[in-house]
């Protein structure tokens, strides 16, 4: 899982406000934020009444402090209720029930061009591409002109196709794209991995079902590929730490994401054991006095899976959750 979504809560110094609300009716939502409220006791004030403001979405998790609700996320399976006021925001009930975000490319191709579906980089953005309208059925009418309608016909799918491609291949480039899911007519399908260039040809998966028509049957397939790529992609990461002999529990995988050299931290779950962090992204060791040495003059103490968080998410690493680990992990960079 990539954790740019959340950077944003590391940019502004804490201590924290995280709540994690039910899909709760009105009478229910306003007796259990006297709850959330009450759980909160070191919160000031403006940070209360931000998250009360927002506390009418149902089964969400909010992030707050100083005043501002920083994050708020809609979840599908929340946790039940839950506050802490801590040093940094209690994620990882959120990114346990959020699941990885696939960047990758939704595209439902024919003849006539396609309608392009991007996830990543933001919301997801729908676009219908076609190039040329004319001629796009081909004919029984015979006569000397049969062929070179023809021919006028496999040229315009072949410029439809084309531009297709071309979007195709800039997506990818501009979101990182890690699948590019396609769907449709199966000739236009041929064409168009023909005209992909080499990385997202790489990246295609073809699925069944899917026209502009039928969304049901494309859909479920999307979901599928999505699955079957995750594993695959979680399969990949233990695999690599295993032959690395990579590092294994709380001091060496701390130690690695101090360097920088973190590629993806692997973790069981919930991680409540307490840890000692400093200000800095990477300032976290199981010791306090480890954490001084490094020129850090007041650590305070937190929960590992909140400072590991922090720490993948401020050196650009992975954070991925897998029932294969027993401790917490790490996969090298190099």
């Amino acid at each position: 899982m990539r954790l740019d979504f959340i950077r944003p809560l590391y940019e502004r110094r804490g201590p924290y406000a995280s709540v994690y609300l039910g899909a709760l009716t009105e009478p229910e939502r306003e007796s259990s934020w006297r709850g959330v409220r009450d759980r909160l006791g070191g919160a000031d004030p403006a940070t209360i009444e931000a998250l009360h403001e927002r506390a009418v979405e149902p089964a969400v998790a909010m992030f707050a402090t100083h005043g501002d609700v920083v994050l708020s996320e809609r979840l599908s399976e929340p946790p039940g209720e839950l506050a802490t006021w801590s040093p940094l925001p209690h994620v990882t009930p959120m990114l346990m029930r959020r699941g990885e975000n696939v960047p990758h490319l939704r595209v439902i191709v024919d003849h006539a061009g396609a309608e392009l579906t991007v996830f990543g980089g933001g919301s997801p953005r729908t676009s219908t591409l076609r190039a040329e309208s004319w001629p796009l059925q081909k004919t029984a009418q015979g006569g000397w002109s049969q062929r070179r309608y023809e021919n006028s016909v496999e040229s315009t799918w072949e410029k439809n196709v084309a531009l297709v491609a071309g979007e195709i291949d800039d997506q990818v480039r501009r979101i990182g794209a890690e699948l590019v899911i396609v769907a449709g007519d199966p000739k236009s399908r041929a064409m168009l991995c023909d005209h992909l260039g080499t990385k997202a040809a790489d990246r295609v998966m073809m699925v069944e079902h899917g026209s502009h028509s039928d969304r049901g049957g494309f859909e479920l397939d999307v979901e599928s590929a999505l699955d079957e790529w995750l594993e695959g992609r979680r399969a990949e990461l233990l695999d690599r730490h295993r032959e690395a002999a990579g590092p294994v529990g709380p001091r060496q995988v701390f130690h690695a994401l101090r360097e920088g050299r973190v590629h993806a931290v692997l973790s069981p779950g919930e991680l409540p054991e307490p840890v000692w962090i400093g200000d800095g992204g990477t300032q976290l060791a199981p010791e306090a006095e480890e954490l001084r040495l490094w020129g850090v003059e007041q650590p305070v103490t937190e929960r590992a899976d909140s400072a590991l968080a922090r720490a993948a998410a401020m050196t650009d690493a992975e954070l991925w959750f897998s029932d294969e680990v027993s401790d917490v992990a790490a996969v090298i960079r190099y």
